[in-house]
């Protein structure tokens, strides 16, 4: 483990990363991991990572000249993404994630499988418009009535929910089959899932009271 730390990180890729996203997450996880060329959002932000994980194939010589040496991991491991690397060597009880969509479909692509990759990490991944994270097996979520939720499924799971205008109770989901998108809040959602493969997608600025959900949420999936 690189980065272990009691209290919530930010961790920035190298995609586009708009500086009001980056300053409300930083207000909720203060303290920054860089993935590759995130370093370069990062210091031109004026925040010095506490660490760079990465192939290290995207980071500007002007950013690596201005780090120390000591926090600069470069990983050759071309099996992962740099997004995967930080959720492999960065421990924290949440993540909050920028810079991993928008600029390119494949990189978000690849985005959420890591998410799902390893469930047993509290991981939001932050973006203009919205927000994802995977579901833990219980969630429980004051959203306001009308407010957006999209469930999109990374595999075959099923659950039950209460407040949303469609329920899922009784439902297969699957990305080949039935998935959620587009459901509307009535009021608080709670979800409970058979498994960690649902995708949970919401406006971005519910950011704040999805961190302390997740945060006071017991339950979590086990490590793979």
């Amino acid at each position: 483990m690189i980065v272990r730390e009691n209290q919530p990180i930010a961790l920035v890729g190298g995609a586009t990363v708009a500086p009001e996203r980056l300053r409300a997450a930083l207000r909720l996880a203060p303290l920054l991991v860089a993935a590759d060329g995130g370093a370069d959002t990062a210091l031109a932000a004026g925040v010095m990572p506490r660490a760079v994980i990465g192939d290290f194939d995207s980071i500007s010589e002007a950013a690596r000249a201005r780090l120390p040496e000591t926090i600069l991991h470069e990983m050759a491991d071309q099996d992962t993404t740099d997004f995967e690397k930080c959720l492999t060597h960065v421990s924290a009880p949440l993540l909050i994630g920028l810079g991993f969509t928008g600029d390119r479909v494949d990189h978000q692509m690849a985005a959420c499988t890591a998410l799902v990759r390893h469930g047993a990490q509290r991981c939001i991944l932050l973006g203009d418009v919205d927000l994802m994270f995977l579901c833990p097996p219980a969630l429980s979520l004051p959203l306001a009535a009308g407010c957006r939720v999209s469930l999109f499924p990374m595999g075959a799971v099923e659950g039950v929910s209460d407040g949303l205008r469609w329920p899922i109770d009784g439902l297969r989901l699957a990305p080949d089959g039935r998935i959620g998108t587009s459901n509307l809040a009535e009021g608080r959602v709670t979800l409970e899932v058979s498994a960690p493969r649902l995708l949970v997608i919401l406006p971005a600025e519910t950011l704040d009271l999805v961190v302390a959900a997740l945060l006071s949420t017991q339950a979590t999936w086990s490590p793979a």
